[in-house]
């Protein structure tokens, strides 16, 4: 069972890893294991939801989010995105950004570097905002109860997370902003790139969650309806029309998953960026990290068991928060990817043992 769902992700993963190690040596091969092991880590969460949403719907949707929906997640978001961001941030066509980053390595890094401060302003306000909505919201399972339960009290002030976002955006911009790294080592004044780019992260994550709430409040209007017109037909009031309501609600469940799907492709690619600038490892660690949260969400519906991991969710959000501040530090200070892709596994690992410790006292409790 373990072995059909996950063989095309092991696939994925042995050619993806050879074609790294072919393309930039072995030193390749760690970065892209580390931004695969990132992926997966940031969209487990995701996983997690897909599966519950994914056991409303028939076997034709199904096959359509695990089709459809593989190409818009790994060749779309995971590949295409990186790009795009790259071009924009350097003012270039994504085919020039594409061509330089095969062809000139040395040019295309130089681009990369000074375009940094802006896409680490953006991407570290998207994945601030995504930390603090997470960390201020009153949760009835807790990791770290110390930590999250004052916070949880505070969250209550409305658009507080905002308020949080834009201070240290602020602070980011006047600390890191000034004395931003240029290729050479120069230094520059970036203050209001970075302003500006961490605002647009900001309002990017705003429409993004709002696109998803609409999709979910939209899905749970067509389950209302089909609830109310099933009832209607058992009691014989009414012919009701749930097959109609069913495919309705279907499509509203499978373009809310891929609106999630998008939003977490975000926190994956403007993560990598704290680890690599280099687009073909990006896009070759995450389209591994991507198939296998495919993989998992399948797993998750056919056996749902590792619903029990209960602190995992804890975890990804913890690690999506240190990358946030390591993305602003990263403006001016240079960090050693290594070590930022290991403090998101760590984090990952030790809410994981938390939840295995967790379960194995309610065993004996019970």
């Amino acid at each position: 069972m373990l072995l059909k769902t996950f063989r095309w992700a092991f696939a994925v993963t042995a050619l993806g890893l050879a074609v790294g190690v072919l393309y930039d040596g072995w030193a390749a091969l760690g970065i892209v294991a580390i931004l695969s092991v990132l992926e997966v880590s940031l969209s487990f969460d995701n996983a997690v939801i897909n599966a519950g949403i994914l056991k409303k719907m028939n076997a034709f949707w199904q096959k359509i989010f695990l089709t459809v929906g593989i190409v818009i997640a790994v060749f779309g978001m995971r590949l295409v995105f990186p790009v795009v961001i790259v071009a924009i941030s350097a003012r270039l066509s994504p085919w020039n950004a594409v061509h330089l980053a095969l062809t000139d390595k040395q040019r295309y890094q130089e681009l990369v570097t000074d375009a940094h401060p802006s896409i680490a302003a953006f991407g570290g306000m998207f994945l601030m905002m995504i930390f603090l909505d997470f960390i201020l919201e009153d949760r009835e399972i807790k990791w770290l109860d110390r930590l999250e339960r004052p916070l949880a009290k505070l969250g209550r002030v409305d658009m507080l997370s905002v308020c949080v976002a834009l201070v240290v955006l602020l602070v980011s911009a006047i600390t890191f902003g000034a004395h931003a790294h240029q290729h050479g080592g120069v230094h520059a004044d970036k203050t209001e790139t970075v302003l500006l780019a961490g605002v647009g992260g900001l309002i990017t994550y705003m429409v993004v969650g709002g696109l998803s709430g609409f999709f979910e409040q939209r899905l749970e209007d067509e389950e209302e309806r089909e609830r109310e017109a099933q009832q209607r037909a058992e009691r014989g009031k009414g012919p009701g029309s749930p097959v109609k309501l069913a495919g309705k609600a279907a499509f509203f469940m499978f373009l809310y998953l891929e609106v999630l799907d998008a939003s977490f492709s975000f926190d994956g690619v403007i993560g990598a960026f704290a680890i690599t600038n280099d687009i073909v490892l990006m896009a070759l660690g995450l389209g591994i990290g991507a198939m296998y949260v495919r993989s998992l969400t399948v797993y998750l519906v056919r056996q749902g068991t590792l619903d029990d991991y209960v602190y995992l969710e804890h975890g990804a959000h913890y690690a999506i928060g240190a990358l946030s501040v390591i993305l602003l530090v990263t403006i001016q200070h240079e960090i050693n990817e290594i070590v930022t892709g290991l403090i998101g596994v760590v984090l990952i690992g030790a809410s994981f043992w938390s939840s295995v410790r967790r379960n194995r006292a309610l065993r004996t409790a019970s």
